[in-house]
């Protein structure tokens, strides 16, 4: 796996798209319509980007795909439109930014990927960032909200880490080597199954679909288009060159995103409270990057260098 640190802003440009979902589906989307909002979302932007890759899926990759696009998109979708809707964003965000730890977890146990010291600081200090950036003790919570949340968190994070796992290589001949998907074929399979696999169930549960105005019209061009078809192409490059715990620390640039968001669009000031979770969301997300890691490992071998030289120094000399 090449973990090097130019993917970490490509990766990051997923978590910053996302950032601005829940505002937009809150302000612009229309209510009670959580399964055609998931469909808009997500069957479009597959679309998209299959004119782009023009390839289909082959084999196993096609039941892999419906899996994927479930997990990833289509429930994924629903669930957080469903919690955009009930929830405030503030608690929206901060159960999702517990998603780092549920990733690296089972990153563990399907990849053999264990999770490093730093991740797991980082995460910790990075949650603990969110919840001073977001919680103020005085927002009401609806449980089902709660529940949708936590849903999609646990779905999306196995959901990408059986993505890392599976992409990493395909058979494409009887004698060829093993070869990684492409991103976009990947990424284009997974939302056009997630939207084929909802449509169905939203035209029974919601009937006709919803009217569009032309708020709701751009609110939808800008889920699909940037937050979805460009977001999840580099969400699933990263995933594909980073660790699923550096990648799931990227993520926490989300509420990040929102917060900031809000101070530009609402004209929202920054409290105390909420600048001290913005530096430590930014110091666990550093953690657990690749270049951290290196320049950690430098600086102990250097110490390491000037221990032995020291040691060589005060030896006695023979004879």
């Amino acid at each position: 796996m090449e973990a090097t640190f130019r993917w970490v802003p490509v990766t990051a440009i997923a978590p910053v798209a996302w950032g601005a979902t829940y505002f937009v589906t809150h302000r612009f989307l229309p209510a009670d319509y959580p399964l055609y909002g998931a469909v808009i979302r997500a069957l479009p932007a597959g679309l998209l980007l299959l004119l782009v890759r023009r390839t289909l899926p082959r084999g196993s990759w096609w039941w892999r795909s419906l899996v994927l696009g479930t997990l990833n998109m289509g429930a994924f979708f629903a669930l957080v439109y469903l919690a955009a809707q009930v929830l405030p964003t503030s608690v929206a965000s901060t159960i999702m930014a517990t998603a780092p730890v549920v990733m690296m977890l089972i990153a563990w146990a399907a990849l053999a990927e264990r999770p490093r010291a730093a991740h797991l600081a980082g995460a910790g200090i990075g949650i603990g960032g969110v919840c001073l950036l977001l919680l103020d003790g005085a927002v009401a919570v609806d449980f089902s909200g709660v529940l949708a949340s936590v849903a999609a968190m646990v779905m999306s994070s196995l959901g990408y880490v059986l993505a890392k796992k599976w992409s990493a290589g395909v058979r494409v001949g009887p004698t060829t080597a093993n070869q990684p998907i492409d991103v976009f074929s990947l990424t284009s399979w997974q939302l056009v199954a997630g939207g084929v696999v909802l449509l169905p169930v939203a035209v029974a549960v919601e009937g006709r679909p919803p009217a569009l105005d032309g708020p709701a019209v751009a609110g939808f061009g800008y889920v699909t288009v940037l937050a979805t078809a460009l977001a999840f192409a580099a969400w699933f490059t990263g995933l594909r060159h980073l660790s699923a715990g550096t990648v799931g620390l990227i993520g926490l640039l989300n509420p990040v995103t929102g917060v900031l968001l809000g101070t530009v669009v609402a004209d929202e000031t920054l409290a105390p409270q909420q600048v001290c979770g913005l530096v430590l969301v930014f110091l666990g997300i550093l953690l657990g990057q690749p270049l951290t890691a290196r320049l950690a490992a430098r600086l102990r071998a250097a110490r390491a260098r000037r221990t032995s030289r020291a040691g060589k120094q005060a030896s006695p000399c023979p004879g």
